[in-house]
């Protein structure tokens, strides 16, 4: 029997390493295997029991089936070509201005997070805006593409669907959607025109070729309206949910499935592709994770955190919430949002917090990763959509753009919840 204090470093250790691994991916070993073998070990040598293991397991279910419909509706919409559809529409009404498609693009992002989530507009929206641009004969490329990184995370808590990561923080207590739109609806705003002005600005160099005038739309096929119908239909049935207090896992789940059987009767050759495309690591990359978690919070360390949230917000909740805010944001980039988000809620969880606490760290973790390419999923997974397209940005370059559009983003939004709330 190992003595608990050594236990608890054992598990620590292997949490951080898992989480390390996930990130950097050495050996070019997936992320997904990374928290699953830290939890298979700390199964294996006893250090939780297969209960904690199950009771960790259970806590994601939510965002389980969350993830599996939005990943549903974002790869039957890939196929069938709605996003490349809404890129050459963008690009075309451009009129070969480049700053006019800067701010198509970014809105066309905004209303892909919003709508279908960060991880979406990652995945999906980077190769469509890289066709996009292809087709205006854009010079400089990247500006683009970096628009579909960083309102990933900017306008990812305009809406509770908007990051997986708002599930998690909240879990079982999450806002309706007439309490979450007076917390953060105006921080949304802000986040949103702070980080497009700054990004702009720190692409204004490359921002001055021009593009060709005429871009041609492909027809969007009737299979693609159907998927955009699916779209707006699971948006309207989300929005609904929300407002009514209810979880949001399986209406999305649902909506998503049935969206993509209508789709694939019309096509059903579509099937093998559509399901094989689909990045289902993320399922039990994000299991994995729920359980080390659950095992960091047998050492006592999340309950301390909780401790220290509750006694600095009886001191002053404004001071609380903006440290909280603050270094969310930081811890998110170096161990990831979506860890630190699952550390928060159990804090959160554990200890009475009041709401402009909670809003703070939310908004914390889920802007925070725009300072760096290992802060958000959404990050890492574009990254990986980038280098498809024969694209890189450097960790270095992208912590100088991060260190110029994340920080004002962050003080105006945290100063907009401080405000709301």
């Amino acid at each position: 029997m190992i003595p608990e204090f050594y236990a608890h470093i054992v598990i620590w250790s292997v949490a951080a390493l898992a989480v390390a691994g996930m990130v950097v991916q050495p050996f070019g070993i997936v992320e997904a295997a990374w928290p699953v073998a830290g939890a298979a070990i700390l199964l294996v040598f006893r250090l939780i029991s297969p209960h904690v293991a199950l009771i960790g397991l259970g806590k994601g279910t939510d965002v389980y089936l969350f993830l599996t419909g939005m990943m549903l509706l974002a790869e039957v919409a890939r196929k069938e070509g709605l996003f490349d559809w809404l890129a050459a529409l963008a690009t075309s009404h451009a009129n070969g201005s480049a700053n006019r498609l800067f701010l198509l693009t970014y809105l066309v992002g905004t209303a892909v997070t919003i709508f279908l989530s960060n991880d979406a507009t990652a995945v999906v929206l980077t190769p469509a805006v890289a066709a996009a641009v292809k087709a205006a004969k854009a010079e400089r490329p990247l500006p683009y593409l970096l628009i579909c990184a960083f309102i990933a995370n900017a306008a990812s808590f305009v809406l509770p669907i908007s990051n997986p990561a708002n599930l998690v923080i909240y879990s079982s207590h999450m806002p309706a959607l007439l309490q979450w739109l007076p917390r953060f609806l105006l921080p949304s705003i802000l986040s949103i025109v702070a980080t497009y002005v700054l990004l702009k600005w720190t692409q204004r160099s490359e921002l001055r070729h021009g593009l060709v005038e005429s871009v041609v739309v492909p027809p969007l096929s009737a299979a693609g309206k159907i998927a955009g119908g699916g779209i707006a239909a699971t948006a309207v049935l989300l929005l609904s949910a929300s407002a009514l207090d209810a979880r949001l896992g399986l209406p999305t789940c649902a909506a998503g499935a049935l969206t993509t059987i209508i789709v694939l009767v019309r096509k059903p050759a579509h099937a093998g592709q559509v399901l094989k495309e689909i990045t289902w690591g993320i399922l039990p990359l994000v299991a994995g994770l729920f359980i080390l978690v659950e095992a960091l919070d047998q050492t006592g360390v999340i309950a301390r955190a909780a401790t220290l949230l509750h006694d600095a917000a009886a001191h002053s909740v404004a001071s609380a919430g903006w440290a909280a805010g603050i270094a969310g944001a930081l811890a998110s980039n170096l161990a990831n949002n979506l860890p630190i988000g699952l550390v928060a809620a159990n804090a959160i969880h554990n200890a009475p917090t009041p709401d402009r606490v909670t809003s703070a760290i939310l908004i914390g973790v889920d802007l925070g990763p725009n300072l760096s390419v290992s802060g958000s999923l959404a990050t890492i997974l574009w990254l990986a959509a980038l280098r498809r397209e024969g694209q890189t940005v450097g960790v270095v370059r992208f912590l100088v753009l991060g260190l110029v559009v994340m920080p004002p983003a962050l003080l105006l939004a945290l100063a907009g919840a401080m405000w709301m709330n």
